[in-house]
């Protein structure tokens, strides 16, 4: 069998962007409307200010309202929750993100349940956890959102008949990427720590999503042949001559010569992630407005 497809998210990441910024001068020229996204930074990590930099990049570029709102880390619960419901109530917000995690000793749950959920873009609140688990409208996490558009390139929209395995059951991707692959007919096992016979289960499926944030845990001879795989996974591990690279959840050396398809890492799931946010804003802003919103 030749070695698999790789699949470029960097480009299909690309292209989604350009849809949008399309998106936005046509609600601009026929409704007046200009999608605007929050984005709040507590404190000072260093990647946590790298990726809301890269998210006002492409916000702007993009035709969109970008505002962000800069909280020292001491800043207070009271504050932070202060600040989310003025984002609540401001019509030029149709989309807002709390980017975290968040400094101790503030905590995070109440902060992302405070977000209006039709604002809420990054799919975190529980009414819209229960509106993906329930069949119905609602905004969705962006990294599965960004996979999800990943393999139905690849197998189209309707996965009847296809087996999917998730690895990993965390909230922010385990769990709604199970459901997303439901909605779409596929057979999906949410597989985890303790799971039986890991290496069986995996060889049984079609589709391969892996989000454990364990690197190379997915061996190759775990990949049925003809699989397509989505690596979540993004984790540092030293490399020779000192330093450290990348890898992801997936022995990617290994899995090409037995899946069909397979993201890279980095290059794969990670860029369509920012790109989804910017879709889910634009989806927010159309349902605030009244507006129909547009297709991907």
């Amino acid at each position: 069998m030749s070695e698999a497809a790789i699949i470029d998210g960097k480009a299909f990441a690309a292209n989604l962007r350009g849809k949008v910024a399309r998106q936005v001068a046509a609600l601009k020229a026929d409704h007046g409307l200009t999608p605007g996204l929050a984005v709040v930074l507590v404190g000072a990590d260093p990647a946590s200010e790298i990726y809301v930099r890269n998210k006002h990049t492409q916000t702007t570029e993009a035709g969109m309202n970008s505002f962000e709102f800069k909280r020292p880390a001491d800043i207070t619960q009271d504050a932070l929750l202060g600040l989310v419901r003025e984002l609540n109530a401001d019509s030029r917000v149709h989309g807002i993100l709390v980017q975290l995690p968040l400094p101790k000793p503030l905590v995070e749950q109440p902060v992302t349940q405070a977000i209006d959920p039709d604002k809420d873009v990054d799919g975190l609140h529980v009414i819209n956890a229960g509106r993906l688990a329930s069949g119905l409208p609602g905004l969705f996490p962006c990294t599965p959102s960004g996979c999800m558009m990943l393999i139905e390139d690849q197998l189209g929209a309707d996965l009847s008949g296809k087996r999917a395995i998730v690895l990993g059951r965390s909230n922010l991707v385990g769990k709604p990427i199970a459901q997303m692959l439901l909605r779409a007919n596929a057979t999906v096992t949410m597989a985890h720590s303790r799971t039986d016979d890991l290496p069986a289960e995996c060889r049984r499926a079609d589709i391969v999503v892996a989000a454990v944030g364990k690197p190379d845990m997915v061996r190759g001879g775990w990949i049925k042949h003809g699989a397509v795989v989505i690596d979540v996974g993004i984790n540092r591990i030293p490399k020779d001559g000192g330093g450290t690279r990348v890898v992801g959840d997936v022995c990617f050396a290994e899995a090409k010569d037995r899946a069909a398809a397979i993201t890279p890492v980095p290059g794969g799931v990670g860029p369509m992630t920012i790109a989804t946010l910017l879709h889910n804003t634009v989806i927010a802003a159309c349902r605030q407005a009244g507006v129909e919103e547009p297709k991907v």
